[in-house]
């Protein structure tokens, strides 16, 4: 059996790098076979995971926070929403935010999660995958592979603001909170066309979708969505109208998770694909934590679901 650590060293201001030595300790004493290979720049993990993929290794894993989580999953994908091996996909975090870790019961200790790629039980998971944008002056797109939520507009301006360093002197849950409540209070709504599952739509004053898989979107904020959502579902939550007078009834429900009945400044629905039209006052883009691209986009779940050690 293959098993590649995707380790990157600059993780929670560097902690990490401390924390993968601790991990390799382990698995070294516990004799368990593996290799490394650490990242000297981000998009080193999408590179390391598709090579590996390619390469014939059984367990690929991603030794970091929810950046290097969501490259390495990337590797497993062709442009097309299939997998292009059998591999595992596994994650001992090191990051701040374990959204995917707590959305599918991966443990967030490192000595429990390396215990978890020792025992090798394996479930799978769907996957989104998403069209868009690379540039505002391009007419290039891509396609890229999300696990948990990707968001257009607030949100990403969100992402943006939360990892330009606010989160690294407040930690993640006040520092998204207190960029959260900065944005909302100067940022103002726009209007949004979509495409429903074939079916044309106009929503005005948005400020905010979320389109995701699991409960949790980013950073403690998260969705009570329906229990049952097919496999091939996603959840599309909108948030607009937002006034002085319901800001903080918003801010309970999307931190709260709880049940909410749909009203005009928040209202869940879900469709199997969702197709963005361009907007030119708030086009950006971020899924998994982290800004990406630009609208126009179009999102559905991969072909290909993945397999993740847990």
């Amino acid at each position: 059996m293959k098993t590649l650590l995707i380790i990157n060293p600059y993780s929670r201001s560097g902690k990490s790098a401390k924390l993968a030595n601790i991990c390799t300790k382990y698995l070294r004493e516990r004799n368990f076979g593996f290799e490394t290979t650490e990242l000297k720049n981000f998009d080193d993990a999408f590179k390391f995971s598709q090579e590996a993929n390619l390469s014939g290794y059984n367990n690929i894993i991603a030794l970091g926070g929810d950046g290097t989580i969501n490259k390495v999953l990337n590797g497993f994908y062709d442009s097309d929403g299939n997998r292009i091996s059998d591999a595992n996909f596994g994650v001992i975090y090191t990051g701040t935010s374990p959204d995917f870790c707590k959305s599918y019961g991966i443990p967030t200790n490192i000595i429990k999660a390396t215990d978890a790629l020792i025992n090798q039980r394996v479930r799978e998971i769907p996957i989104g995958m998403i069209k868009f944008r690379i540039s505002l002056d391009s007419n290039k797109f891509t396609t890229n592979y999300f696990a948990c939520c990707a968001n257009i507009g607030l949100g990403a301006s969100l992402a943006r603001k939360a990892n330009s360093g606010v989160r690294k002197y407040f930690g993640d849950f006040a520092g998204t909170l207190i960029s959260l409540l900065q944005l909302l209070s100067k940022y103002r709504g726009t209007n949004y066309s979509f495409i429903r599952d074939g079916v044309e739509s106009n929503q005005q004053n948005v400020i905010n979708i979320s389109i995701g898989i699991t409960n949790y979107i980013a950073s403690g904020i998260k969705v009570s969505r329906k229990k049952d959502l097919e496999d091939s579902e996603m959840y599309l939550l909108t948030t607009a109208n937002i006034r002085l007078s319901n800001v903080l009834k918003l801010l309970y429900r999307v931190y709260s998770g709880k049940e909410f009945q749909n009203s005009d400044f928040l209202f869940l629905n879900y469709a199997e694909k969702i197709e963005i039209q361009q907007n030119y006052i708030h086009p950006d883009i971020e899924f998994d934590g982290d800004p990406a691209g630009f609208l126009p986009c179009s999102i559905e779940m991969a072909k290909d679901k993945l397999k993740i050690i847990y």
